[in-house]
Parts: structure tokens; sequence; C-alpha cells
């Protein structure tokens, strides 16, 4: 079926939905219902009609199975869950296991690149023993011993999970131990008979945005119902969450009460459950304890402090309510934005982004009267840093560097020797055909804006070029290596400059590429400028003869949706296709759906008139217009994505259609927002996505996709 077909399509869509539609001011209601027979129906519909279109064929299939294989190649980074004492956890997920194996080996044999492991717990293997689709969210296991462990286990990847005790010595699930039902929890081990419990209690224990306001002591042997209640929040709240550090043989314990998305009251939990608040600023984040100290980032400048800065407080202060000063450890440069700390035994670790390319630092603490010694860590430049995990009893972090050509290397880094190479993989392309650079835009304010291109060397431009971007949330974008760009698209990227085009990785504000001052500049009413920064990329990318006009595709996923949308909206002569992932795109309702309650600090609050009037002139719902005629879009999500409402990427389809408009549609009836139920969702959507990029713009080889 050709486009002249999917027009056709469209439109029987459009005028089905539209003759049963309710006579309300939003005709599409109806597709908020999340399992609605009426809604699945309609999504069913849709999906079979996008998968007829790009989702058959020799050359489709060709693409999803190369993309399946590489994201389930055995050879990948084992990268380290935790770090145990002496054992160092992972899962691994393969074809064989696609939901995973959780799996524990020495740290001595696992940082000589030759892991022994022993299987813990076989996910794929316990879900059909009970019948659940289980995806794995984690595990927490208790210091100093590390020998019990909380479990979190998703029903089909939702944010809500279970949560089960489990014993690394006996590799089983303890026999009467803590569970906790399935809700969207936050847990945390109190000592080993006792946990904090913020979970579903029943009607008025969740915020208005879903999450746990109340947190409970619960002690061994005994009912959750009777836990004693340590911290009560507000209804108004985002959530309430306990969380714990050890510090040689001490674990010091805390509460957050998050009254907003961005803002925390941080209380110290005593040991004998009294609840003391802390004098931490509302503003700053908690990251972790070392020799006796309390490791904060400052959002905002306090206390004299600049923002985006590392402080240190004393704990015995905190833990005795006695006024104390902080103590600054690193502010950083106009250019630089710390993004990443952890702590081992005897180190403070800090990455950093310096004009988006990553820097590790090893700070090594001294008297709090005296400046703690400062190393940087040779590592290659110009590289993308993620600091995975710490030892607790040694000093050792692992570290993974890559680069958009370059596949990742694990490194095992100590302050006082050269970084060592635990495990490289080897390349999944010919990276010497193809060309990085990183550039800089200049928005409609003059603000520099750096975006990395890659692509084939020596090709004559204009070529088409697919430009992704987040913007929001202070979440930084890092180009990492094609096999997975953009996120939750498998090896798109690899496969579109594979074919001469360009891919654009644009770091717009919003995100946290210099710190909090870049989120700042695109929070609440100044939104407008992450869509000018994307805008100045594109036309940047054609005024430099990298492509031209007809030949631009936009991308962006959640947060990004409502990017791509106002885009779309506000130059639609500028864009020839989209991909909008997962999305929010109703900011009228989006806070009345799901988790979306708690972004009302980053978007405003739209039943506030004052926030309306300037969300209302983006918002791409409300923006969309029966006389424009915006490019083919492809919307996908997940129908159980528990975060954001899988209405939004429905309604918008429906609108898009409704005004005559093409849109290609796909919803996963599994996984949730960041975690697909395995690698095959990502590895179809891969393909999907290549196949109508070619249609849509075409590529630099000619060849066309279905």
């Amino acid at each position: 079926m050709r486009k002249s077909t999917f027009v056709a399509a469209a439109a029987l869509f459009c005028t089905a939905a539209l003759a049963q539609a309710p006579t309300t001011e939003d005709p599409y209601l109806w597709l908020e219902e999340i399992d609605g027979a009426r809604a699945v129906a309609q999504v069913k519909q849709w999906n079979a009609a996008t998968e007829e279109l790009v989702a058959k064929g020799p050359v489709f299939e060709q693409y999803r199975k190369r993309a399946l294989d590489i994201l389930d190649d055995e050879q990948q980074i084992a990268g380290p869950e935790d770090v145990l004492g002496d054992k160092v956890t992972n899962l691994w997920r393969d074809a064989k296991n696609p939901r995973g194996l959780w799996r524990i080996a020495s740290i001595e044999s696992y940082t000589a690149g030759k892991p022994q492991w022993r299987t813990l717990i076989d996910v794929d293997a316990l879900g059909k023993a009970e019948g659940k689709s289980w995806v794995w969210h984690g595990a927490s296991c208790l210091a100093p011993d590390y020998q019990r462990c909380l479990v979190s286990l998703s029903p089909g990847g939702t944010d809500a999970d279970v949560v089960r005790e489990f014993d690394i010595g006996t590799g089983r699930f303890v026999d009467n131990g803590f569970v906790v039902p399935e809700a969207k929890s936050n847990v945390s081990w109190f000592d080993r008979d006792h946990l904090l419990v913020g979970t579903d209690y029943g009607a008025g224990s969740l915020t208005d945005s879903g999450y746990p306001r109340i947190i409970k002591l619960w002690t061994r042997g005994s009912a959750l119902s009777s836990a004693r209640t340590l911290l009560t929040g507000e209804q108004g709240d985002v959530s309430a969450t306990p969380f714990g550090y050890a510090d040689g043989a001490t674990r010091w314990n805390f509460i957050t009460r998050s009254k907003t998305y961005w803002t925390h009251e941080l209380s110290m939990v005593l040991p004998d459950g009294r609840v003391i608040r802390t004098p931490v600023p509302d503003s700053a984040d908690a990251q972790d304890v070392i020799g006796g100290r309390l490791i904060t980032f400052f959002n905002k400048a306090e206390q004299g402090l600049p923002a985006g800065s590392i402080v240190a407080y004393s704990l015995a202060d905190l833990a005795a309510s006695r006024s104390t000063r902080p103590e600054l450890l690193m502010a950083p440069s106009p250019k630089q934005a710390i993004e990443e700390i952890a702590v081992s035994k005897g180190t403070l670790w800090v990455k950093a982004l310096d004009d988006v390319s990553g820097k590790l630092f090893a700070f090594s603490p001294r008297a709090p009267s005296s400046a703690w010694a400062r190393k940087t860590i040779d590592l290659p430049a110009r590289s993308t840093l993620h600091l995975l995990e710490t030892a607790s009893e040694r000093d050792l972090a692992f570290v993974t560097v890559e680069g958009m050509l370059t596949p990742p290397t694990l490194y095992a880094v100590t302050p006082n020797a050269s970084p060592v190479a635990v495990q490289s993989l080897p390349p999944k392309f010919d990276a010497s055909v193809f060309e990085v650079e990183q550039r800089f835009a200049r928005s409609k304010d003059g603000t520099r804006v750096p975006y990395f291109l890659v692509r084939k060397k020596g090709v004559a431009g204009p070529v088409p070029t697919l430009i992704h971007a987040y913007g929001g949330f202070r979440s930084a974008q890092t180009p990492g290596y094609l096999t997975g760009q953009p996120y939750r698209a498998g090896p798109l990227g690899l496969f579109w400059v594979e074919q001469g085009n360009a891919y654009v990785l644009a770091n717009i504000r919003g995100g946290g590429e210099y710190g909090p001052k870049w989120h700042e500049a695109a929070l609440r009413e100044k939104r407008q400028n992450s869509f000018d920064d994307f805008h100045a990329v594109a036309e940047d990318l054609i005024r430099i003869g990298v492509t031209a006009k007809g030949k631009v595709a936009a991308s962006g996923r959640s947060n990004g949706g409502v990017l791509v949308g106002a885009l779309l909206n506000q130059r639609p002569d500028l864009y020839s296709a989209a991909i909008i992932g997962s999305p929010l795109f109703d900011m009228k309702r989006y806070s009345h759906l799901l988790a979306g309650a708690s972004w009302i600090d980053e978007y405003g609050d739209p039943d506030k008139p004052e926030d309306w009037a300037f969300m209302s002139r983006y918002s791409p719902y409300q923006n969309l217009r029966r006389d424009v005629r915006y490019p083919a879009v492809f919307i996908y999500g997940s129908t159980k994505d528990d975060r954001v409402h899988p209405g939004h990427a429905r309604k918008a389809a429906a609108r898009l259609m409704e005004y005559g408009n093409r849109v290609y549609f796909h919803e996963y009836m599994e996984g949730g927002h960041s975690v697909g139920a395995d690698n095959s969702e990502d590895a179809k959507r891969a393909a999907m996505l290549l196949m109508y990029l070619d249609r849509e713009l075409g590529s630099a080889t000619g060849r066309q996709g279905g």
C-alpha cells in the first residue's frame, strides 16, 4: 500500500472516530481510556495500517533482524548493576534471556575481564513459573554483608512493581520475608529487620501525582498495615521517598518530601525512628555520604555558594540538629555541568560535562577546614562518560567511555593509577567511513547551541537529516554509540547514516548540558527557548549545506513529544517528517493524567489562567490547525506506560487525521515508559522508523523503504 492508499486509510480512521465521538469540547477523550474496548480496537486498527505500510517485506525484515542481532548480541558490556562488597552484580539480556539474568561474580574475576557468574534470578523463567510478564526493576542490597536484597519486579514494564526480599546466599526469595504488593512504591532498608516504606496504603495515601506521600517504618514479621508512620506529606506534593547510605559500618537513613518536582525537603531518620528536618536547602539534591559528610548538589545559588556546585554537610551536626555551614567542594566553570556523583571507600567521584564532553574527577576528603585534594582522571577526551557504580570497601569506580563512532569500553578506575580497561566492545560497523563533528548554532536570542553531526565522509549535501533532541528536566543528551541512537529506537541512527544521510543530536536548552542555568532557560514560560534552539539547529544545517528544506526530520520522545509537536505547529514549512515517541501532547490535560501532576514545576499548571496563558501558546494538541498541511508523522507509545499517558499519543494521531494529515501510529501493548518488555520491541521500532523516513524523505542513496 503506497502513500495514496494510506491517505484513504487515515480518512477511514478519522471518519469512524468522528462518527462515534461524543459531543464534548474534546471529542477524543475516549482515547484516554487506556484499556477501553473502543480505544484498544482503534489502536489495533491503526497499528495494522502502519504495519501494512512499513513492517512488511524483505527490506524491513532485513533491518529488523539486524537490529535485534545488535541489541541481543552477546558481545555487550556486562555493566555492573551494583557492587556488593567483594562481589559485582549484573543484569544480562540477550536473545535467549530477553527479560534478563540477574547474576553475581567476584570483583576480582570481574575486573580481570573474566567474570565467573552465578545466576541469582532468571527473570524469564521466574515469569513463566509464576504466570507473570515480569520485567526487572532492580535490586537494593543491605550493607555491609549484602546478603539480603529488595528485588523489584514490574508486571509488563510499568512503573508500578512488586518488591520482594531475596537472599543472596541461598539464591532464593526469603520465606515469609518482606513483600510490598504491586504499586508505585518507594522502599528502602532501615536495618536488617526494618524497612522504610512508601506505598499505596489505601484511599488518600497517594499524592495527586500518584506516588506515595506516607512513609512508614515496617518491622519484620508484622503486617504492613500496622507499620509506624514516620512522615506524611501533602496531597499536592509529588512524592515522599526514603533512602539510605552506608558510610563504613554506619547506615544513614533519610526521607525526602518532594513538595514539587524540583524542591525536596530533606529529613534524617535517627536510629530510634525519630525524624528531624535538615538545613539542606529544598532546591538541593542529596547524593551520597563519605567520611561523615553528606554530599549534596546545589541546583540554585544558596548560602553564598553558586548554583551547580557540590557541597558537604557534617552528618554529626545534622544528627544533633547543630548549626552547620556547607563546605564547597567544586563549582563548575561556565562551560561545565556536574552530572554524576558517587562515593567509594575514600574517594568522591564526580563526572562533569565540559562543552558536552565528559570528564571524571576524583576528590579525597580532608579535614573540614582544608581543601579536598582533586585529580582529573586520564580517560579518552571528547567522549561520553557514564559513572556506573563504585565499591564501598575499596577505592574503585566503574566507568564506560563511548562516542558516536566508538563502541563502549568499561574501565576500572582508581585514584592513583591509570584506568584499566575491563571490557571493550568490538565495533559493530566500519567507523572509518563516517565522521563526527561538534558544531554550534545561534538561537533566536543569540545563545550558542551545541549539536553533534555524524555522516559519511565525503558526502556532498544536501542529504536527508534526522535531528533528535529532548530539552527538559535537566537531562543532558550526550552522544552515544550509534547502535543505540536515538533512545528507544535501537540502531536507527546507524542505519540512517549508513544510507548516506545525516544524524544530529541537538543540545537544546531545557536539558542539563550546561548545568541548572541551561535548564532554567527553558523552564515554564521560557519553554519557547528550547523550540527556538531546535529551529536554529535545523536552519544552521540548511545554511551550511548539510541538508535542505524538504529533507529535515525532527525527533523527540516523552518531553521531546511536546518539543516536536510545537516545532510542527510553529514551522511546518521547515520539517518534512517527525518522530514523536511516548509523547506529552495535550498540555491542557497533562496534569490530570497519570504522573502528570508531578511535572507542574517544569511546565506550569494549566488549571491556573496565568500559567495556561503561556502554555496555550505552544501546547501541541490545542495548536493544531485544520488549514495547515503537516508532514506525515510517526507516533509511537505503549499501552502499559503508566508515567506518560498513552492518551496523548492517541489523541495526537486522531486530531491530525481529522484534519486530513497522514499519520503512522504504533502502540505496543507491553513495555513501560523507560523500559521495553524486551529488545524485540526496540528492534522492530528501529526498522519501522527507518522505513518511514525512507518513504517520507527518501535517502541519500535514493532507496525507498517498503
